[in-house]
C-alpha cells in the first residue's frame, strides 16, 4: 500500500535545513539528480536535475513521499534500508525505477547517510541510457559505413556487367524462337531486379546531403497521410506534437523516407499482432529534450534537442533481435531485404542525430534525436 501525499499542513521545504546558501547553488548546478529522503520516506530535498529525471516539478516532489512515486517493493527501498542499518554508502547498479508515472532502466543509485538527520538518506541517480544510446549509434554508423563500402563495390563491379547481360538478353529475345523467348525475358527481369537492389544499396553512399530548415510536423503529417492512404489504412493514429519546436536542420526527403519506413515497420508489426484486446495504434510524438549532445569532427559538440517518436502497441521486438536491429540484411520478414532500418540509422547519422529503439510487449518506440537550426547553420 502506498503512503498518501503529505498534507499541506506538513509541507516539506525544497531543501533540508542543513542545505542552505552555497550548498543549494552547488547541488542545483549538478547534472546528476539528487534527492534526500527522510526516515518516514518523505522527500526532504531535490535538486534541479531531479525534475526532468522524475518528470515532476520540485514543488510536487517536495510534497510527496517516495512511496507515492515508486512501489514499496522497488529495490530502491531495500538500498535505503541498508544505508540506514549499516550507516555507510551503498551503491547498486542496473536499478529499474518503474511505476505508472516513471520508467527508468539501467540506473546506478548511490545512497549515503545524512549525519545531521538520523534516518535520512541522500540519493544520487546516474542514468547511463544516453551513453548506451551513443554507443549503439556508433555501432549503427559502423554498420552503415560497411554497407557504404559494399555499395561502392557493387556499383562498380556489378552494374556495368549487368548492362551487358541485359543488352544481350534483349538481342536474344528478337532472334530466338518462341519457346526460348520466355527465357530471354526471364533473364531481363532478373537483371532488372538485381539492378534495383544495387540502386538501393547506392543509397548508403557517403555523399554529403543538402540540408536546410525543415518543419518536422509537416514531414510527420505528410508521412501520416501517405500511411493512412495505403499500408496503414486500418490503423488509428495519435499525434502528440509540441507546436513550439524550432525547425530541424535536415533534408526533408530523407526525413520523410526514414519516418515512412519506421511507420511502415510499426504497421506491419500491428498487422501481425493476433491479440485483439487493444485496437492497433501508432502514436507520433515530438518534443524538446535538451539533454543529449554529441561530439563531431574538430572537437565540436552538437546538441540534439528535438525528439521525434514513433510508437506502436504491437507485440514488441524479440529480445534476441534488438541488439542487431540496425545491422544490414537482418530481417524477420519473409520478403524483407533487411536494409530499411540500416538505411534509417545511416540517414539519421548523416544528419548528426541519434536513433534508438525501446521495446517491450505491447509497446515499441523508435526515438530520433535531431539537431535544430542554429544561427550558424541558418546563415550558411
Amino acid at each position: 500500500m502506498r503512503d498518501s501525499p503529505i498534507p499541506p499542513s506538513a509541507h516539506v521545504p525544497c531543501a533540508p535545513d542543513n542545505v542552505t546558501g552555497n550548498g543549494r547553488v552547488i547541488l542545483d548546478s549538478l547534472a546528476l539528480p539528487v534527492m534526500v529522503v527522510r526516515a518516514d520516506n518523505s522527500i526532504g530535498y531535490v535538486n534541479s536535475a531531479a525534475e526532468p529525471f522524475f518528470g515532476m516539478s520540485r514543488a510536487h516532489l517536495a510534497q510527496s513521499r517516495l512511496t507515492g512515486i515508486l512501489p514499496e517493493d522497488n529495490p530502491l527501498f531495500l538500498l535505503m534500508e541498508q544505508v540506514r542499518a549499516q550507516d555507510h554508502t551503498v551503491v547498486e547498479h542496473e536499478v529499474t525505477l518503474e511505476s505508472p508515472r516513471l520508467y527508468r532502466t539501467g540506473v546506478t543509485v548511490q545512497g549515503a547517510p545524512v549525519p545531521e538527520e538520523p534516518g535520512s538518506v541522500v540519493l544520487t541517480f546516474h542514468d547511463f541510457s544516453a551513453v548506451r544510446v551513443l554507443d549503439r549509434q556508433l555501432t549503427f554508423r559502423s554498420a552503415a559505413r560497411s554497407v557504404a563500402g559494399m555499395a561502392a563495390i557493387l556499383a562498380h563491379e556489378v552494374k556495368n556487367p549487368l548492362s551487358g547481360i541485359r543488352g544481350a538478353a534483349q538481342l536474344l529475345e528478337t532472334s530466338v524462337g518462341e519457346s526460348d523467348r520466355e527465357l530471354a525475358v526471364l533473364i531481363q527481369d532478373e537483371v532488372n531486379r538485381i539492378r534495383d537492389l544495387v540502386d538501393r544499396m547506392d543509397m548508403f553512399s557517403d555523399r554529403p546531403i543538402e540540408r536546410r530548415p525543415v518543419n518536422i510536423h509537416r514531414v510527420l503529417e505528410h508521412v501520416r497521410m501517405l500511411a493512412q492512404q495505403g499500408f496503414a489504412a486500418d490503423i488509428r493514429f495519435h499525434e502528440v506534437y509540441d507546436p513550439s519546436l524550432p525547425p530541424v536542420w535536415g533534408n526533408r526527403d530523407q526525413l520523410v523516407q526514414v519516418l515512412l519506413n519506421l511507420v511502415k515497420n510499426a504497421a506491419e508489426a500491428l498487422h501481425g499482432h493476433v491479440d485483439g484486446a487493444a485496437p492497433p495504434e501508432i502514436t507520433l510524438t515530438t518534443g524538446y529534450r535538451p539533454g543529449i549532445w554529441v561530439s563531431t569532427g574538430g572537437g565540436q559538440r552538437v546538441q540534439l534537442p528535438l525528439l521525434v517518436s514513433v510508437r506502436d502497441n504491437g507485440p514488441g521486438i524479440a529480445e534476441n533481435i534488438r541488439p542487431h536491429l540496425f545491422e544490414p540484411f537482418l530481417t524477420t520478414k519473409a520478403t524483407g531485404s533487411g536494409l530499411g532500418l540500416a538505411l534509417a540509422g545511416k540517414i539519421v547519422g548523416d544528419h548528426g542525430g541519434v536513433i534508438e529503439v525501446e521495446s517491450q510487449p505491447g509497446c515499441t518506440e523508435v526515438l530520433l534525436h535531431l539537431p535544430v537550426v542554429t544561427e550558424e547553420w541558418g546563415a550558411s
